[in-house]
């Protein structure tokens, strides 16, 4: 069961929120969509996209933390040593920065769709930026 749709450039990506490991980043979340953004290819994480939210404020701290997320599993840093960011990994990933290696928490992950997930990623590295909207389903 879905809990939201992530469309990347019309490609669409069921999943599920991690409620039980993250409340507060759902929580936080949720009140942010529908959400729709640009995603870029990150520069020093590996096989990963990240959305840049630069000094947003998202008032969460860190919890379910992780450096290394899995294909699918979508984490958000909530600023302080680098900026506020939004990343899905689609491949293998060390989650890192200018500013040295990051944790984000793992709020989300993708149900479905993840045999289309990494073309989409070396898409999104070859061919450059493409819009990306979560929506809550209903």
């Amino acid at each position: 069961m879905a809990d939201i749709i992530i469309d990347i450039a019309g490609a669409l990506f069921p999943a599920r929120f991690e409620t039980k490991d993250a409340p507060k980043t759902v929580a936080r979340f949720r009140e942010l969509l529908p959400y729709q953004d640009r995603i870029i290819h990150v520069r020093w994480s590996g096989e990963a996209c990240w959305i840049p939210m630069g000094d947003r404020e998202l008032g969460i701290g860190y919890e379910n933390a992780t450096s290394y997320p899995a294909p699918g599993q979508v984490i958000v840093h909530p600023g302080g040593m680098s900026e506020t960011e939004i990343l899905i990994a689609y491949g293998p990933c060390c989650f890192a920065s200018k500013a040295g290696q990051l944790a984000g928490n793992h709020f989300l992950s993708i149900t479905e769709g993840l045999d289309r997930l990494h073309a989409m990623g070396r898409a999104v590295l070859y061919e450059g930026a493409k819009d990306i909207v979560f929506r809550a389903v209903e």
